[in-house]
């Protein structure tokens, strides 16, 4: 363990022996989750290239569900799936589902979508495979990553499974509609379509960004059969730390509709370069063809695998824990996490015992370590925080990306940089501290890590491994370097202190094997706004390192004078070297990434049109108002549901804006049905000028007991405490002859609605000030919303 480096002769040159392996095994570890190089291949094989001519085709505008664009992309897969020799046909109907705009109101989200869905037929089925991308876009990005890539994928898979021999198991390709709207198109697939009827395994494929590796980074549960399967693809990446994150947060994509469905299933994703996610940067030109490689290079291998499998018989009671690391993907059952994380636990007990017993340290020692070892695991998370908010107070823009700057790289490595000067600084001032020492700050370390592994397998068991395996390996390789010389005699004893040094070694390697793989997928997956958790993670494997950190510090104590001031110096060096690397790499990230027109500072607004009043306003979801978007709000965000009760309770910022002359949706009375204190309306909503969406609201307090949208049932949700609308829907792609609604309500008097619709598109609005170079449309779903609202009561 750490001390023991103190007794190993030629001290230096052990620690650089020691620091080049582990460093061989970082760019390992780090090439473990990098994709693979984008390259010629077989008939028979993925070929990025190929693919790459669908993406162009299909990215050249943004082609929202409902829109003319979003006909031309389905009429060019239709033509180009018939191309292989196949037959496929268009899932026309209508669908309903939570969406993003929709369910921030409280209520229901629906559209008119069109699936395009084929089937390559096994020669003897046992099961279905169903490869799943949506052809949608958002309605200012035409989608060129998010999910041109994921459609071109399946569509080059399917290729290449055409030019080989037959699968056994059929392969079902669902090419869904209206996926950034509402996730209407997979429901409409898993809820109405027949091959549906008897589930099946989904591979979802999506892209949250523009380069890095396919991840797969959420499956259904009781996963670890398709884990195994998995593990055949050429070049597997995923964690079950990520599953584990995602299934706490709100995201969605069509794989939810299938899982849902009780479908099982994987969804992969390339998810770093997310500046251009849902953006009209979201060009072809932005994709990495690397990225696509792999995504193809996975989905393919593993619909193989999966192919000539019985699927009948693919099912596991349990999720398993896995991870990339060199060549391969480690895995192991479920029911491992707790032994695992138990053992780790006690092996950092016994080597704290057997540390005491060789008089490197003493209880009260271990007792103030494992106090002071929370300095570095709390300090570290917050200045990571504290540098993102400092980069935004030195270039404000940044307070409008939601994910990641366009290019973090640099600022990623500054905050490694930063954790790594919290550590060797913290760890420099206490392992000379006659309270502490370093076997104290090392055996602490693998202490909080063991109880991390712990508290990781009661609540989020996929993730324990992070804490378990490196305490574990870090515990038994400390063990090992004590117990080696101590059996041994004279000369023997004095050779056998250089097995200490590939024992820490080898034990800190697994930490850089489980850690560093994690560090790197975090940072693109949070983004810079959460710097913090990147941290937090990298002071978990600093901690893993204090026995090698201490081969490269002097060794404490025997120093005085000029000796003493020398070795308090060199231990002070790598502290002064990570924050010059924290100096250099902040100022070469400023300087990279800058603004211009092909990588535009983000900007948010909207309009909204009160037909009631004649008067309008701009609106802006920006967390901090920008420069060009300041002329247009000011203030603080404040709800908006009174007149547009389609955004729920969300905050927004307002300005006064100019009315145009724009036409209000229409809501007309078909028939009113009554009996006693209840009234069956059949309404039509029909928009008077071509819209992206429409909305129809109830007033609050009269009850909706049964409704229909469009011949399809939807079930009224609780009213929300305070807002002055209750039930209520939103309509993607509606058609020119209106949405046909049937609402049955308590009431006898007359009952209010507030009918609105909305487009995309603000200049041609009196008042609206082009954009100018280097200032661009943030990727939001309401970005560039021109909205009518107007309030009936019949």
């Amino acid at each position: 363990m750490s001390d023991a480096a103190s007794l190993v002769p030629h001290r230096v040159y052990a620690a650089l022996a020691a620091v080049a392996v582990l460093a061989l095994v970082g760019l390992a570890s780090v090439w473990s989750v990098r994709p693979p190089a984008a390259h010629e291949a077989s008939e028979s094989a993925f070929s990025a290239d190929r693919a790459f001519a669908t993406v162009k085709s299909m990215a050249t505008e943004p082609h929202p569900v409902g829109s003319a664009a979003q006909d031309r992309v389905r009429d060019y897969l239709v033509s180009t799936l018939r191309g292989l020799g196949l037959s496929p046909e268009v899932q026309d109907t209508v669908s309903i589902e939570g969406g993003e705009l929709s369910s921030s109101a409280g209520g229901a989200g629906l559209a008119h979508v069109r699936n395009v869905v084929t089937v390559i037929p096994g020669t003897a089925s046992t099961g279905r495979i169903f490869l799943v991308a949506h052809t949608d876009s958002v309605q200012v990005g035409p989608g060129g990553n998010d999910d041109a890539a994921g459609t071109a994928a399946v569509i080059e898979t399917a290729r290449a499974l055409l030019k080989s021999p037959r699968l056994r198991n059929d392969v079902v390709l669902v090419l869904t509609d209206g996926e950034e709207a509402c996730l209407c198109g997979a429901k409409a697939f898993v809820d109405q379509h027949p091959l549906a009827k008897n589930g099946g395994i989904a591979l979802n494929l999506e892209a949250r960004g523009s380069t890095g590796p396919a991840i797969m980074f959420e499956t259904a549960k009781d996963n670890r059969a398709l884990i195994d399967v998995y593990a055949h693809a050429p070049k597997p990446v995923g964690t079950s730390f990520a599953v584990e994150i995602y299934r706490l947060l709100p995201n969605d994509t069509d794989f939810t509709a299938f899982r849902e469905a009780g479908f099982t299933g994987l969804n992969a994703a390339y998810i770093d370069g997310a500046a251009v996610y849902h953006a009209p940067t979201d060009l072809p030109s932005a994709m990495n063809l690397d990225s696509l490689q792999h995504h193809g290079d996975n989905a393919l291998a593993v619909t193989r695998e999966l192919g000539d499998r019985d699927l009948s018989k693919l099912a596991a009671k349990d999720d398993a824990t896995y991870f990339p690391a060199p060549g391969l993907l480690v895995r192991y059952p479920g029911e491992l996490v707790w032994p695992l994380a138990i053992l780790a636990l006690i092996a950092v007990l016994v080597l704290g015992g057997l540390a005491r017993r060789r008089g490197l340290t003493t209880g009260r020692r271990l007792a103030v370590g494992a106090v002071v070892t929370l300095l570095p695991i709390i300090v570290a998370p917050v200045l990571g925080q504290a540098f993102w908010t400092v980069l935004k107070l030195i270039r404000p823009e940044y307070a409008a990306m939601p994910i990641d700057p366009y290019r973090p790289g640099w600022y990623r490595l500054a905050v490694l940089a930063l954790t790594a000067a919290v550590v060797f600084g913290w760890y420099a001032w206490f392992h000379r501290s006659r309270r502490v020492g370093p076997a104290a700050l090392a055996i602490a370390g693998l202490g909080w890590l063991a109880v991390l592994g712990v508290a990781l397998a009661a609540f989020m068991p996929g993730g324990s491994y992070l804490g378990a395996l490196p305490a574990l390996a870090g515990a038994s390789a400390a063990i090992v370097a004590l117990l080696v010389p101590h059996r041994q005699r004279g000369q023997n004893r004095r050779n056998g202190r250089w097995w200490r040094v590939p024992a820490i070694t080898a034990g800190a390697a697994v930490a850089v094997i489980v850690l560093l793989p994690a560090v790197v997928m975090l940072f693109p997956a949070l983004g810079m706004p959460m710097a913090g958790a990147g941290a937090f993670l990298a002071v978990l494997l600093g901690l893993a390192l204090l026995p090698v950190i201490e081969m490269i510090h002097p060794a404490p104590g025997g120093q005085r004078g000029l000796d003493a001031l020398r070795a308090r110096r060199r231990g002070a060096a790598p502290t002064l070297v990570a924050l010059l690397a924290v100096v250099v790499c902040t100022a070469a990230g400023l300087s990279a990434d800058r603004f211009d027109a092909r990588h535009p500072a983000l900007t948010h607004l909207m309009y909204a049109l009160d037909a009631d009043t004649g008067t309008a306003q701009w609106l802006s979801e920006e967390p901090v108002v920008q420069k060009w978007t300041s002329q247009y709000v000011s203030g603080g965000p404040h709800e908006v549901n009174a007149t547009l009760p389609a955004f729920g309770p969300e905050e927004l910022r307002t300005g006064k804006a100019e009315a145009a002359a724009l036409p209000a949706p229409k809501l007309t009375l078909e028939s009113d049905t009554r009996s006693g204190d209840t009234r069956v309306l059949k309404l039509r909503l029909q928009p008077q000028r071509p819209v992206r969406l429409t909305s129809l609201h109830v007033q609050a307090g009269v009850t909706v007991t049964e409704a229909t949208v469009e011949g399809r049932p939807v079930k009224p949700a609780p009213p929300i405490k305070d807002d002055p609308w209750g039930f209520g829907f939103v309509f993607h792609g509606p058609p020119a002859a209106g949405v046909e609604v049937t609402l049955t309500v308590k009431a006898t008097g007359p009952v209010k609605f507030r009918a609105m619709d909305g487009s995309d598109g603000l200049t041609a609005l009196p008042g609206f000030h082009a954009r100018p170079t280097g200032v661009g449309i943030v990727g939001s779903h309401s970005s560039e919303l021109l909205a009518v609202a107007k309030t009936y009561t019949l």
